[in-house]
């Protein structure tokens, strides 16, 4: 999956993202949400979206979300000015692979449902490490592939949606050694997510 091809997918699905996607992932955002406001300080949103996880963010957080989308974005800006979110702080089109971020500029770093979505996964995870402090945190939501020898119907459908990456925006079939064997991070907790376990919380911390 290329940059261009999650942009054209993102701008289809801008419009009515929030009562589709946004919906069956509602139970992820809020819980790594809960996390991030426990901890407070300086986070990053990598792939904010429409901005669906910004009004649950308290007052002792400050929030810059980033996102390839110009139409999600766009998305999230209104609702930044209609609710009057002052914690957030800035909303950016950037590209996860290259931020425009200095080393250790966040204590935390949150990945809510994008790491299947974007391109060459493994850059974004050592962007992720690289803006991060060390000792802060990164909270990564996220589908990943059942195991092989799973025949189940999920199993199934994984296998049966992972060619479709491009049209659909994701790839079913993210595996979760992508995020956990990525240099200078340590599990922390590892939570499974309604509906079904469909969903996972990695929380890792920077070495």
């Amino acid at each position: 999956m290329d940059i261009q091809a999650v942009r054209k997918s993102y701008a289809l699905w801008a419009p009515i993202y929030d009562m589709t996607f946004g919906r069956i992932t509602g139970v992820g955002r809020s819980r790594a949400v809960s996390v991030l406001n426990s901890l407070g300080g300086r986070v990053l949103e990598v792939g904010v979206g429409t901005g669906l996880a910004l009004p649950q963010y308290g007052q002792g957080v400050e929030v810059i979300g980033i996102d390839a989308s110009a139409q999600m974005l766009e998305k999230a800006q209104g609702k930044v000015a209609e609710l009057g979110l002052r914690h957030v702080k800035a909303l950016r089109e950037m590209d996860a692979r290259e931020m425009e971020f200095a080393d250790g500029s966040f204590d935390a770093v949150a990945a809510m449902h994008i790491m299947s979505v974007v391109p060459e996964p493994e850059r974004v995870m050592a962007e992720m490490v690289r803006v991060l402090r060390p000792g802060g945190a990164l909270l990564v939501v996220n589908h990943f592939a059942r195991d092989a020898a799973d025949f189940g119907l999920l199993a199934w459908l994984e296998r049966v949606a992972a060619p479709l990456a491009n049209m659909i925006g994701w790839h079913s079939d993210f595996e979760r050694s992508v995020v956990l064997n990525t240099p200078g991070l340590t599990l922390v907790e590892e939570a499974h997510l309604p509906p079904f376990g469909m969903m996972t919380l990695l929380r890792l911390r920077k070495d």
